[in-house]
């Protein structure tokens, strides 16, 4: 019987998932061009000045998302790599693969905005600071599971072996995300709550979360056109695959 299960745990398959990437490339594509532009106009043009920060804080419209994204990322990728060592499946595997350099992209640029806003704010472009540490650590571990998968030549065991990483490195979420209320740091705490409202202008919050949104869908749009590579180097000595050529030719 077809069931909802059933029809969606069929793209578990990587020839019927990798159709199914190729439509939503362009849907993701075009509402993230959309919700950056939006972002970028409220953030930089419709937003007022910060109060005691003045111009400088609109790199928060940058920031922010990018951190966000940065820890999100890595849960997901975290995600797919217990599916891939709970089930041994292959896409999930890939799909850990292809996380992997975009969490690591908007790591590094959670730490480049940061250090643009804190050399006018603290007056140095770094210090070692609870929070910026293990942010930093973070990149650390993506750039580690991406070295540690291409270190090892047979894609299965790099899958598995790179996946063990993933999900020690778990324990540096929380890590991040609660150090300014667990150590006395120079990282100002949250503006954004789900349990208060947020402590800015309601245009500030709505750039933030207009980027933030942009920022997912980036991201979705770039994982699923890099798994479908990932699927092609793998799969590529399937019948659907040269099937695929043949069509395409």
């Amino acid at each position: 019987m077809n069931t909802p299960t059933t029809r969606w745990t069929r793209y578990a398959s990587p020839a019927t998932f990798y159709p199914l990437a190729g439509r939503l490339i362009p849907v993701f594509s075009w509402l993230a061009v959309v919700f950056c532009a939006a972002g970028l106009w409220v953030g930089f043009f419709v937003a007022p000045p910060d109060a005691q920060q003045g111009e400088g804080y609109r790199i928060i419209f940058l920031h922010v998302p990018a951190s966000w994204m940065s820890m999100f990322i890595y849960l997901v990728m975290a995600f797919w790599s217990a599916i891939c060592l709970g089930f041994n499946t292959r896409l999930s595997g890939m799909m850990a693969a292809a996380l992997a350099p975009t969490g690591a992209l908007f790591t590094a640029l959670a730490l480049i905005t940061g250090s643009l806003w804190g050399e006018p704010m603290w007056g140095t472009w770094w210090v070692w600071d609870a929070r910026l540490t293990s942010e930093l650590i973070l990149l650390f571990l993506y750039l580690g599971v991406m070295a540690l998968r291409s270190a090892i030549d047979d894609p299965r065991r790099a899958d598995r072996a790179s996946s063990v990483l993933a999900l020690v490195g778990v324990v540096n979420i929380p890590i991040i995300y609660f150090s300014v209320q667990w150590w006395n740091t120079l990282h100002q705490g949250a503006s954004i709550s789900f349990r208060h409202a947020p402590s800015m202008a309601m245009t500030m919050f709505a750039g933030i979360l207009l980027m933030s949104v942009a920022a997912w869908m980036y991201a979705i749009a770039v994982a699923l056109a890099r798994v479908r590579t990932i699927i092609l180097e793998r799969e590529g000595h399937a019948e659907w695959v040269a099937q695929l050529e043949e069509i395409t030719a």
